[in-house]
């Protein structure tokens, strides 16, 4: 009997408690699991513990007082060199080309849950 591959497994942080409930709805749809966290400290707690298990990262760029999107997605890279990262930010799209690490995509609030699974997913299709 063969088993079933394990979902995926996400770091997913956002402060806003609206927008982090209904991305983690669609994302757990689309049949990844989740590790959540509300700011860049707890997110930077989190790479350090599970880094290893870690398929993707989803973070905001504003995360208030801490690290910032920059900061968590640059030290995932320094953990795994070519773990697939997807920037959401209403203000800082135009700071990604100088602070963004390569081969991430950025999604610009406003959008739709399905543009963040489709963009998570892509970077993973390529990774794989």
């Amino acid at each position: 009997m063969m088993t079933e591959p394990e979902a995926p497994l996400l770091l997913y942080v956002e402060d806003e408690i609206l927008i982090q409930d209904m991305l983690v709805s669609a994302l757990e749809e689309a049949g990844f699991r989740l590790l959540v966290a509300d700011d860049g400290t707890q997110a930077l707690k989190l790479l350090a513990e599970e880094h290893g298990h870690l398929h993707g990262i989803i973070t905001d760029i504003n995360l208030g007082d801490g690290p910032e999107g920059w900061d968590v997605a640059r030290t995932a890279r320094e953990l795994i060199n070519s773990l697939p990262i997807v920037y959401v930010s209403g203000a800082s799209e135009h700071e990604w080309y100088s602070k963004g690490v390569p081969n991430s995509i950025m999604v610009a609030k406003p959008f739709v849950p399905a543009q963040v699974v489709v963009a998570i997913s892509s970077l993973l299709t390529v990774a794989g």
